[in-house]
């Protein structure tokens, strides 16, 4: 990843521990190595999506990860508030273009309404 986009993934990896501490008590150090590299595995997944023009590259990679975050007791809250913390953190880099972090924006609001339908299915939210 690209110095700025590193930054930002360090960024959003101690925004989403500072604003949820029980994520540590929880899965301890080695749970925020992950929650990096899942970050790094966002940023791929906007960027390709962002490329190829095709929000469903997203969506679609949000939906899975959540599947498989459920079976480690994540509910997709979590995730939200992971995507909010990205475009939180991109919204305040003025290092990238505005194109770039509207595009970005646009597909994590579109993961984001994913989610939350998720979340307001019988059984979606565990």
């Amino acid at each position: 990843m690209n110095g700025v986009i590193g930054r930002l993934i360090d960024e959003v990896t101690s925004a989403v521990y500072e604003n949820d501490p029980q994520l540590l008590e929880r899965y301890g150090e080695r749970g925020r190595v992950k929650c990096r590299e899942d970050n790094e595995h966002h940023f791929r997944h906007l960027e390709t999506a962002y490329l190829m023009k095709e929000k469903a590259i997203f969506t679609d990679y949000a939906l899975w990860l959540s599947e498989i975050l459920s079976r480690h007791g994540m509910e997709p809250g979590h995730l939200i508030d992971n995507f909010r913390e990205i475009d939180a953190a991109l919204q305040r880099t003025p290092e990238l273009s505005v194109e770039l972090r509207e595009g970005y924006g646009l597909l994590l609001d579109a993961a984001v309404h994913r989610l939350r339908q998720l979340e307001r299915q019988p059984g979606g939210g565990s």
